[in-house]
């Protein structure tokens, strides 16, 4: 391994505490959010078990291998971190109540791309007090270039890594594939009696498995072109990709 590669590496590895608190906080209000739709909905489960909170620890708990293990080895394997965790719920009260599990799997997406609407916003702020300028190149790691210094800097990556991955974040839960939210979702375009037929039958584990491989197969398509507009509108003078 020559020297630059060296540099690199040592660059990527010491990017991965500032990744792994974008990851976590960016997990955090997702589930958050799905518990508090969930107890505005009428259903106390996630509430009850702590998950109400911007915490990570009651996230971690309930997944260690989604909020820990898998994003570590995410970044040491690309060079950016995906992960799962997950918020409790009723069954029952989903099935007497198919259109606010809905409403509640929409909670997780709609706290991302708030995230991201945050994330452009303070970017946005930065580039007018001439903290930060649009970047010649952008990528999913960059999207915004800072005045020399290390606190402009790091805010700049926090910033990119905030706007990227919540914006992947929200896409990929988005698909209407099973057990991903925008399935759940669908329930909205539905009757109540068919939304519970449909959410029973799209749950079963065949379809979960077969699901989840589709989604990955199919996003890499869906994420670039969204990726790109998303720099569009972040940039509406820039020309990207």
């Amino acid at each position: 391994m020559n020297a630059l590669a060296m540099a690199l590496d040592s660059h990527t590895l010491a990017m991965m505490p500032l990744w792994f608190v974008v990851f976590l906080l960016s997990l955090t209000c997702h589930e958050a959010a799905h518990a508090l739709a969930a107890k505005w909905g009428g259903d106390p489960t996630a509430f009850l078990g702590g998950q109400v909170t911007l915490d990570p620890r009651p996230h971690i708990r309930r997944e260690p291998i989604g909020t820990i293990v898998v994003p570590i080895a995410s970044f040491l394997l690309s060079g950016w971190m995906i992960g799962w965790a997950s918020a409790p719920y009723d069954p029952h009260w989903q099935r007497r109540h198919p259109r606010r599990a809905a409403l509640m799997a929409l909670a997780g997406p709609a706290a991302n791309l708030t995230l991201v609407l945050a994330a452009a916003a303070a970017i946005h702020v930065s580039i007018l007090a001439g903290i930060f300028a649009s970047p010649v190149r952008a990528n999913f790691r960059h999207v915004v270039d800072a005045a020399p210094g290390a606190l402009p800097e790091g805010l700049a990556t926090f910033l990119s890594m905030m706007f990227s991955l919540n914006l992947l974040l929200a896409a990929f839960n988005l698909l209407p594939i099973p057990p991903l939210d925008g399935n759940a979702a669908v329930g909205l375009l539905m009757s109540d009696e068919m939304a519970v037929r449909f959410t029973a039958w799209s749950r079963q584990p065949t379809f979960t498995y077969l699901g989840i491989f589709l989604a990955w197969k199919v996003f890499d398509f869906i994420f670039e072109p969204l990726f790109l507009l998303g720099l569009k509108l972040l940039y509406p003078g820039e020309s990207y990709g």
